[in-house]
C-alpha cells in the first residue's frame, strides 16, 4: 500500500517494494511487443541488450526506473498494465506467415495496420497453401501462452479430403500416428459432409507442429485439397470475416481472452486478494472503532484537518 507523509504527500516506495515489481529482462521486453520470449532470450544471449549501460544477461531482472537498451535504442517498458492488441485476420492461400522471404512471396504482415511502438506477434502459423484464422497480438505473453505446447491449445480444422476416412482410419487418428518427428494424433474428428469424392471433416489439435494435419492425411493414402483454420483456442473466426479481411477485438473480448488465458483475475478475486495481502502485511493495523480519526485515517495537515472537523460539528 502506498505510504503517506502527514502532509497527505506520497513517499517514496520501499526497496523492497520496487523489487517486487522486478520482471525478467526477456519476459518485460516481450510484453513490450519486441518478439516472443525465445526471441527475446536469444536476443540477449546475443549481446544486443544493454542494461543500465551494461551488457544484459538471460537471468537479469528489469525493475522501473532501470533503463534498457536493444541495439542501442531506448525500449520504454511500460510496468502500469495495459490492454494489448489483438487483432485477427483470414489469411489467403498463397500467403505466408514471415516478414522475409527470399522468394519475394506475399506476406501476412503486409495488410497489418502500424504499430506505434513494438510489433505485431503472429500467433502460431499457417502454410503457405492453407487459409483461416490467424491471431496478431503486441503482447509476447499473450502469444506464449497460446502458443506455448504446455499450455495444449487446441486448433481446429475444416479438412477437404479427396476421398473418405473409413472407422479403422479415424480411429487411429484418434490414438496415434507415427510421424517422422514423432507420435501424432487428433482430440476429435466429426464427418462434415461433402459431395462425391469430396468430403469435409472437422478435427481438433493441440500441437502446431509444421503440416501437421496435412502428414496425417498423407501417412493414410489421403489426399487434403483445402484446409481452412476455424478456430484457435476461445477464439473462432465469425462468417463476416472474408478471405484478405482482418478485424480488430475490442477491448472486453481482449480482456476475456486474458482471463482464458489466467493472465488476469477477475475484479473480485483481485479485491480479495488485495485485502488478504493487507492482513498478512506485518505493520498492517486494525482501525480503532472508538477513535474517529483512527478509523478514517489521518491524512493531511493537523490545521486542514482541524477546519474540517471544525465544519463537520457546525
Amino acid at each position: 500500500m502506498p505510504r503517506y507523509s502527514y502532509m497527505g504527500r506520497p513517499l517514496k516506495a520501499r526497496p523492497e517494494e520496487l523489487e517486487d515489481h522486478s520482471e525478467k529482462l526477456h519476459k518485460a521486453l516481450a510484453t513490450a511487443g519486441m518478439g516472443s520470449r525465445r526471441e527475446m532470450e536469444q536476443l540477449i544471449a546475443d549481446g544486443r541488450v544493454s542494461l543500465n549501460g551494461q551488457i544484459a544477461k538471460v537471468a537479469d531482472r528489469v525493475k522501473p526506473g532501470d533503463l534498457v537498451k536493444v541495439n542501442g535504442k531506448v525500449i520504454r517498458l511500460g510496468w502500469k498494465r495495459q490492454i494489448p492488441r489483438v487483432l485477427i485476420y483470414h489469411k489467403q492461400e498463397g500467403e505466408i506467415v514471415s516478414r522475409d522471404d527470399p522468394e519475394g512471396r506475399p506476406s501476412v504482415f503486409d495488410h497489418l495496420p502500424a504499430v506505434r511502438s513494438g510489433r505485431w506477434i503472429s500467433i502460431g502459423r499457417l502454410d503457405f497453401n492453407t487459409e483461416g484464422l490467424l491471431i496478431f497480438t503486441t503482447d509476447g505473453e499473450l502469444a506464449n501462452h497460446l502458443t506455448h505446447p504446455r499450455y495444449e491449445v487446441e486448433r481446429e480444422y475444416a479438412v477437404r479430403l479427396i476421398g473418405a476416412l473409413d472407422a479403422a482410419q479415424m480411429n487411429s487418428l484418434l490414438t496415434g500416428v507415427e510421424l517422422d518427428d514423432g507420435i501424432a494424433k487428433v482430440d476429435q474428428i466429426v464427418p462434415a459432409g461433402g459431395e462425391g469424392v469430396n468430403q469435409w471433416y472437422h478435427l481438433i489439435i493441440k500441437e502446431g507442429r509444421n503440416r501437421e494435419v496435412r502428414r496425417l492425411m498423407e501417412h493414410l493414402g489421403l489426399t487434403v485439397s483445402r484446409l481452412i483454420r476455424v478456430r484457435f483456442g476461445p477464439v473462432a473466426m465469425p462468417s463476416r470475416l472474408k478471405r484478405g479481411m482482418k478485424e480488430e477485438l475490442p477491448e472486453e473480448e481482449v480482456e476475456a481472452l486474458l482471463r482464458w488465458c489466467g493472465m488476469v483475475k477477475s475484479a473480485v478475486d483481485k479485491r480479495q486478494a488485495d485485502d488478504a495481502s493487507d492482513q498478512k502485511r506485518p505493520d498492517h493495523k486494525q482501525p480503532d472503532s472508538r477513535r474517529p480519526e483512527a478509523a478514517t485515517g489521518k491524512v493531511g495537515h493537523p490545521y486542514r484537518r482541524r477546519l474540517n472537523n471544525k465544519g463537520e460539528r457546525q
